[in-house]
């Protein structure tokens, strides 16, 4: 991965101290030093009224004024634009695929994202998927919200839910009470009664129930859905991912069995990823404001939506000039979406800015004379040195501060 670094944030080591929660990025440190040297030996000079220096080379003067103005740090990285890290959906019941999405589609909450038996499995939202059978009255659970919370939001009335504290009694029903119809063998049916359990269970935050009106509700979207209206759900019987997803590529092909791996999938939002030195994303903090580059010329402006806590090692066969070094992923969220409507993925250019100095005094780096007692100053037209202290580098000018030092007050540097 190429880096193009606008900024020069190292500080000499006789600059001010930077105030408690200032954020900077550390960016060409040794550009900048070398730079500065340069700098600083052409002003060595400065006591001798512009005469040639000890070897005999001439050196050639300037006048610069003070200006004050915002300075900031700045790097620009290499990104790619897309629909971000994909993650593979796997079937989680029996029997044969009768339907399959097409690439690229995009599947929402409640619909269908592939077909069992000729029986949809629907996409529902939520971090806990369904581990068990969802039956008698009183389950208790995380998985139990995710069913509640969906149901809800796809517009079906679940009746009141235990509030969290209380003391609920699962029931627990005969093993031939089940989702699907019973065996030729058995001469038990769904609707067997029901006998209460003597272990009550206290409703924790996050948890659902499985109360009667939940387990009605579920009945209707199953009816609705095209599912057998049994009030029970199964493992498998939906799929549940983070939100609405967008079909990467299907790796399974009808008549397949459905235990397998089906699909890949990604968010049905746009972002960019980039790949930083962990020593640079430390600077970075969800919700700063970055500048996309686009492959046209054209802009985009996003926020930096995650930082990942895996240091990971690019890949040494990409041909990037990053390759085989440790990395960390920032993905950052595009807030103008219509600049990116007509791409799918694309290479693009994402510039950081970590620091922000406004209106400060301003020289340019030339301007810098190194004191032999230590630290820095500036050459006034007639020769007087003032002392002054430093603060950002960037972009050839530096940030300073002194007695007697003010907008339009000209210092002598290197031209």
């Amino acid at each position: 991965m190429t880096t193009t670094d606008d900024t020069e944030a190292a500080r000499p080591s006789s600059g001010r101290r930077a105030a408690p929660g200032r954020r900077r990025v550390v960016i060409g440190t040794v550009a900048v030093a070398v730079l500065v040297a340069s700098a600083l030996t052409a002003t060595a000079w400065q006591n001798d009224g512009g005469k040639p220096d000890a070897a005999g080379g001439a050196v050639h003067t300037a006048t610069a004024v003070v200006t004050r103005s915002d300075l900031s740090n700045a790097q620009t990285l290499d990104g790619n634009l897309g629909y971000g890290r994909a993650t593979t959906v796997k079937g989680g019941r029996s029997g044969l695929l009768t339907w399959l999405p097409s690439t690229g589609a995009t599947v929402r909450r409640g619909r269908p994202l592939y077909r069992v038996d000729n029986v949809p499995v629907s996409l529902f939202y939520g971090g806990t998927p369904l581990y068990r059978t969802l039956q008698a009255r009183g389950t208790t659970g995380p998985d139990v919200r995710t069913v509640a919370d969906n149901l809800r939001a796809l517009g079906y009335d679940i009746g009141a839910q235990p509030a969290v504290g209380t003391w609920v009694t699962p029931q627990h029903v005969t093993p031939t009470a089940t989702a699907s119809p019973p065996s030729p063998s058995s001469s038990a049916s769904p609707s067997a009664p029901v006998a209460p359990s003597t272990t009550p269970v206290q409703v924790k935050r996050g948890d659902g129930v499985l109360t009667a009106g939940l387990i009605a509700a579920i009945k209707r979207w199953q009816t609705a859905a095209g599912m057998p209206a049994t009030g029970v759900l199964g493992v498998g019987d939906v799929v549940v991912l983070s939100g609405a997803v967008r079909v990467e590529g299907v790796q399974a092909q009808l008549a397949d069995p459905a235990d397998g791996t089906l699909m890949t999938v990604t968010s049905t939002a746009k972002s960019v990823t980039v790949q930083v030195d962990p020593g640079e994303a430390g600077s970075m903090r969800r919700g700063d404001t970055v500048t996309v580059s686009l492959p046209d010329g054209s802009t985009a402006e996003g926020t930096i939506s995650s930082i990942g806590a895996t240091v990971r090692t690019t890949d040494a066969s990409s041909g990037d000039d990053s390759s085989g070094q440790p990395r960390l992923t920032v993905g950052i969220g595009l807030s103008d979406t219509a600049a990116v409507r007509g791409l799918n993925s694309a290479p693009v250019q994402v510039k950081f800015t970590s620091e922000t100095r406004r209106g400060v005094l301003t020289v340019p780096i030339g301007a810098l004379t190194a004191l032999r007692e230590g630290g820095y100053a500036v050459q006034l037209p007639g020769g007087r040195l003032v002392a002054v202290k430093t603060g950002l580098f960037s972009k050839g000018m530096v940030e300073i501060s002194g007695a007697g030092i003010g907008a339009g007050t000209k210092v002598v540097t290197t031209s």
